[in-house]
């Protein structure tokens, strides 16, 4: 049998399943069933590209959790969680996309067979991993259960971060000013985009000197010049070009922790529009790190930023960051806090976000962003330290 690597301690992982569990308590829950892959990852350990297919982790009040997946993948289990074999459980691979039976009959059956068939279990109902087919098969088999929806009970309780998480952010924030320094050198024009990406991927996965590098949740984004007004797109083989700005929004990753970090980069000599942009941009960071203290409120940090943004006459329109850590695809957020003027949800020590306030106009777009820490005292800590700024490359 190989040795678990688990990435943290037993009372780490103790920790986090005694916040789920009380919240769990709070909603009279019986069970949980958590099929968000962060999640799973975050409770016990499970690491492996296997999202794809249906699986998750069953939680229980008095119990250890159960991992429960596609036969293929219990060995995957075996080797990333840290509870005993007896709690892995897997289903036939006849399962897997078949028209004829679906996956959730085989969970229904674990769940009955666990005393559950009247109880009231959680299900992550809004969740990129969890389908319509999935949610009615359930009610099918399991027509006498309260079915409540959970979404997001996991990831509230993984807001505020442990000393071991916050030491492998850093470790992430390292691998991303190393790729953004890497950019800084490579980026020219008539350099193609694809090759540039080449390198951004060999950076994050070469990693520093004491992180290896993990894949990213997103791949990195880098539109130009008018493309630049959207934000999510990724590249392709044209070169860069003399005029534009491309904004480069990347991020570090290990062992599935992330810590985003996004830099413009123009080629040539910047007009003054784009200019007095990053200077109100560049204010506004600095007065939403300012406000970026524990008792504070998310809204605080918004509102710091839209003032100067708006004596420029920039209106956004949109939240201007979210909390980060640990993650899988299609997305490194934790989706819970939003950085914008309506969310009053008070910062607290440990809390993690990603300060995301990108400009994406019609015909131009401007990134420049920090991952920040919510201190026990004064502003905001960046995990980065790269000059803020907008750089040209004349």
């Amino acid at each position: 049998m190989s040795v678990i690597d688990l990435p943290f301690s037993s009372a780490e992982y103790q920790r986090r399943l005694n916040l789920t569990r009380r919240e769990m308590a709070e909603r009279g829950l019986d069970a949980l069933f958590v099929t968000d892959p962060s999640n799973q990852a975050w409770l016990t350990g499970y690491d492996g590209w296997s999202f794809y297919v249906h699986q998750g982790v069953i939680v229980l009040p008095d119990q250890d959790p159960i991992w429960w997946g596609r036969n293929q993948d219990a060995n995957g289990a075996v080797r990333t969680v840290w509870m005993p074999e007896d709690r892995i459980w897997s289903y036939a691979d006849n399962y897997v996309q078949s028209s004829e039976r679906h996956p959730m009959q085989d969970l229904s059956a674990r769940l009955a067979g666990l005393g559950l068939e009247q109880g009231r279990v959680g299900l992550e109902m809004d969740n990129y991993y969890f389908s319509a087919k999935a949610f009615e098969t359930l009610s099918t088999t399991l027509s006498q259960v309260f079915w409540v929806d959970a979404t997001g009970l996991v990831n509230w309780q993984r807001g505020v971060k442990s000393g071991e998480e916050i030491a492998f952010m850093r470790k992430a924030a390292a691998i991303s000013e190393k790729i953004v320094d890497g950019l800084l050198e490579r980026v020219e024009p008539g350099v193609p985009k694809n090759e540039v990406v080449a390198e951004i991927f060999r950076d994050a996965i070469r990693g520093v000197e004491g992180a290896w590098g993990d894949y990213p949740a997103i791949v990195p984004l880098l539109p130009s010049g008018p493309d630049a007004a959207a934000p999510h797109l990724t590249w392709d083989g044209r070169p860069f070009e003399n005029g534009h700005a491309t904004f480069f929004e990347v991020s570090g990753c290990y062992r599935r922790y992330h810590t985003p970090f996004c830099r413009t980069i123009f080629l040539g000599t910047p007009p003054d529009f784009l200019l007095r942009a990053e200077a109100a941009l560049i204010e506004g960071l600095e007065a939403g790190l300012e406000a970026a203290r524990p008792g504070n409120r998310a809204c605080d940090i918004a509102n710091a930023l839209a003032e100067p943004l708006e004596r420029a006459g920039i209106e956004r329109g949109a939240r201007c960051g979210y909390p980060i850590g640990l993650s899988y695809p299609p997305d490194w957020g934790e989706r819970t806090i939003s950085l914008r003027a309506e969310d009053e949800t008070v910062l607290e020590p440990g809390m993690t976000f990603h300060f995301m306030p990108g400009l994406w106009m019609f015909d131009w777009g401007l990134e420049i962003t920090e991952s920040i820490l919510i201190r026990d005292e004064g502003p905001a800590e960046t995990f980065c330290d790269r000059p803020r700024k907008m750089f040209v490359k004349p």
